[in-house]
């Protein structure tokens, strides 16, 4: 879950200085120059900036949720069958312990030698479930900075935001004013694309499963 809040921390994040840059920049096309006891605190609503909860974001983002639930479930099914593997061989090594007492010398090492072999395949297998696992984790990463990525870019172009910054531990913000909070509508938002999403998937399989089944015919 870290891992994937900073991942979010890096699609929302905004330096302070780029508030001064947004700020400063503004006021530097101006030709007349400021007067005595004038304010220098710019208003972030004119600067059309907003903020996103990530772990809210994450709690309530069903695609995520979901994504996550299957990478659970394949990770458990490819532990399990790491564990069964795991078991067979201990039970191969339990019996040669047993029984080598009853073998010749060159009996005892083939068997010694076909372990060895077997105990660094199934390392071998382990490392190959890692790299799969970690490699399915990025993928889904990078589909869910995409789709986050993608809606607040519309979202902001609709509704004149300049900057979203995110709201969490670590992310640098230590307070934000609850108006500038747009969590709720960003969540019921990509909700609703999802939704749509989803449905348009079912009725092209729909779809294509009559075609079959009428060419079949």
């Amino acid at each position: 879950m870290k891992n994937i809040s900073n991942i979010l921390i890096g699609i929302l994040f905004a330096a302070v200085a780029v508030l001064y840059f947004l700020y400063f920049s503004g006021k530097s096309q101006k030709t007349e120059a400021p007067q005595a006891g004038s304010t220098m605190v710019a208003s972030l609503n004119e600067l059309g900036i907003a903020y996103v909860n990530s772990d809210s974001l994450l709690k309530n983002y069903e695609y995520f949720n979901e994504m996550q639930e299957k990478l659970t479930a394949k990770r458990d099914k490819l532990n399990k069958e790491y564990q069964n593997r795991a078991q067979g061989l201990q039970q191969e090594i339990t019996n040669f312990q047993r029984n080598a007492g009853n073998m010749t010398i060159s009996q005892a090492q083939a068997v010694q030698d076909d372990l060895k072999r077997k105990q660094q395949n199934l390392m071998m297998y382990q490392d190959q479930l890692s790299q799969q696992l970690m490699k399915e984790e990025n993928q889904m990463n990078n589909e869910l900075y995409d789709k986050v990525a993608d809606y607040l870019k519309r979202y902001g172009e609709k509704n004149n935001l300049k900057l979203v910054l995110t709201y969490a531990k670590g992310s640098g913000v230590l307070f934000a004013d609850d108006t500038l909070d747009i969590t709720d509508q960003i969540i019921a938002g990509l909700n609703e694309e999802y939704h749509n999403e989803k449905s348009g998937k079912n009725k092209n399989k729909k779809a294509s499963v009559k075609a079959d089944t009428a060419t079949s015919k």
